[in-house]
């Protein structure tokens, strides 16, 4: 029995007994309800391509002999998703003819990017990548990476703007779960299909029957209905292109700017997981430098750690039920961060497999949970009048964290040692804590899951001044420069100018405000 399906089993497991533990636990009872499972329609539609674009793909052209430089032009198809923020203006503001009138804004988009989506990886599959012949395949595969990011902006803002405050969480988590299953599809489901081994059906045929993924959305959103999408402008008529592109392109970053600690919460969604990240990105060259064999770590990392994932995942709701969302920030937090102590007496113990499963499976489960605590708080951040705009963005600035700030790791691996290492990822996840600890004190942090109040109409009003713009402009420009860095290789000092751009891009939008003009 193959390790995917075995993972497929265990998943099913588990989401078998949230309904059994929903019907004895008062705070899992949100998972039976109406929005929370439209929820999980929504993320297999939104897991699927990824999974199709990278993992899937990569497999069918080492099959097809394509050599491993040119495979490496994978990487470029998650930029995209890195730098969504930047046309999801368009998703927040634009209408659609016809279809906005008929379904709202949300669902609009979603059934205009679905259908392009489906027709793009019906094009890709039947591409026929061959060595030497690339062209068509590389342009269906950047045209479906973008259409995929486009319909992740709508579904998260959707998701939003569908679930209600006391299931918020429980929505949050789902979500999460039909990602994982649009993942597995996507994954063993498409190379099944394609396998001689399997169905048989070959590359076109497979990618092809995958791409119907995209109707348990459909279904969601026809159930679930428009939301609570909001149009602060839907009374004006003829609108001027100057005041559609500050309402569209330029509120969404200056009512989050303006709001009281908004330069300590990003601070916060910045480094709250730095020390998790660190770890996840060293664990597989410790586990080989300790010398377990491929199997033990599989059966570890890929079936006890992904069944424990599953579980933390499914705990982050009612987490956040019990404890408000200050508290559970906090506790999921310290959690993940002494979780890396586990490892510290794995590389101190050396090749001792119950050992790794024990360190494996408590961080899984603590990542499981911090991952729903925050993908809420995220959540919670994002005004209602700018949905898919502010999460983009928000979601955008944590994987700076993931990525920029995780890059030493190895360098201080190799200095310290591996105890030394893990010991160091606990230290690294303490500014993260100091941060939140100054949010909550402030009042900035409150234990509701929504944490924006009304929108200040009388401050989006006010003029924005040349120099807050520009300061608006050098965050936007320092943000992308360091999301690309990663994937595109660049140069540590061009990586190091760019988080400059964004530090005195944010300075300036905070300290340029234009003066009101006076009557």
């Amino acid at each position: 029995m193959s390790v995917d399906l075995i993972r497929f089993f265990i998943f099913v497991a588990i989401l078998a007994a949230l309904p059994v533990i929903a019907l004895m636990v008062p705070a899992f009872r949100p998972y039976l309800r109406k929005n929370p499972v439209i929820t999980f329609l929504l993320g297999i539609s939104s897991g699927f391509p990824l999974t199709l674009l990278v993992a899937t793909m990569t497999f069918w052209l080492a099959k097809v002999g394509i050599d491993t430089a040119t495979i490496g032009f994978a990487v470029a198809l998650g930029i995209p998703y890195t730098i969504k923020f930047l046309w999801a203006p368009l998703v927040d503001k634009l209408h659609l003819p016809i279809l906005t009138k008929a379904f709202g804004q949300r669902r609009s988009w979603l059934f205009f990017v679905q259908a392009l989506l489906f027709f793009s990886i019906w094009q890709l599959g039947a591409s026929n990548p061959q060595p030497g012949n690339m062209t068509l395949f590389a342009i269906w595969a950047l045209i479906t990476a973008f259409l995929s990011a486009t319909q992740d902006i709508v579904i998260d803002a959707y998701r939003i703007e569908i679930l209600e405050e006391d299931e918020f969480a429980h929505g949050t988590a789902t979500n999460q779960f039909g990602y994982r299953t649009g993942n597995l599809i996507a994954g063993a489901g498409t190379i099944y299909f394609a396998s001689q081994e399997g169905l048989g059906l070959g590359w076109a045929t497979a990618y092809g029957l995958t791409a119907f993924c995209i109707i348990p959305a459909i279904i969601g959103a026809l159930w679930a209905g428009p939301g609570k999408f909001v149009d602060r402008f839907a009374h004006v008529s003829g609108m001027k292109p100057g005041q559609w592109l500050t309402e569209a392109v330029v509120n969404p970053f200056r009512e989050f700017l303006t709001r009281h600690g908004a330069f300590i919460i990003l601070g916060f969604v910045l480094v709250y997981k730095v020390g998790d990240a660190m770890g996840q990105a060293m664990l597989s060259p410790m586990i080989v430098d300790l010398g377990f064999s491929d199997l033990d770590y599989i059966s570890a990392n890929k079936l006890w750690g992904f069944g424990a994932l599953i579980v933390g995942s499914a705990l982050g709701a009612p987490f956040i039920l019990w404890l408000g969302m200050g508290r559970a920030l906090l506790i999921s937090g310290l959690m993940m961060m002494f979780s890396n102590v586990m490892f510290m007496i794995l590389a101190a113990s050396g090749n001792n497999y119950w050992m790794m499963v024990a360190a494996i499976c408590t961080e899984n489960m603590t990542s499981g949970i911090g991952l729903t605590v925050f993908t809420t708080y995220l959540s919670g951040l994002s005004s209602i009048a700018y949905t898919a705009t502010q999460f983009a963005l928000l979601s955008s600035f944590a994987g700076v964290g993931r990525t920029f700030m995780a890059g030493p790791a190895g360098i201080i691996a190799e200095k310290v040692g591996w105890v030394g290492f893990w010991g160091f990822t606990v230290v690294a996840a303490i500014p993260g804590m100091i941060l939140l600890w100054v949010l909550w004190s402030k009042g900035y942090v409150v234990q509701s899951i929504h944490q924006v109040d009304a929108i200040d109409e009388k401050a989006l009003k006010e003029p924005v001044g040349p120099v807050r713009i520009f300061g608006f402009v050098l965050v936007v420009a320092g943000l992308i420069g360091l999301l690309l860095s990663q994937p595109l290789e660049l140069a540590n000092n061009i990586t190091a100018l760019f988080a400059g751009v964004l530090v005195v891009g944010g300075l300036l939008a905070w300290k340029g405000q234009g003066k009101s003009k006076t009557a």
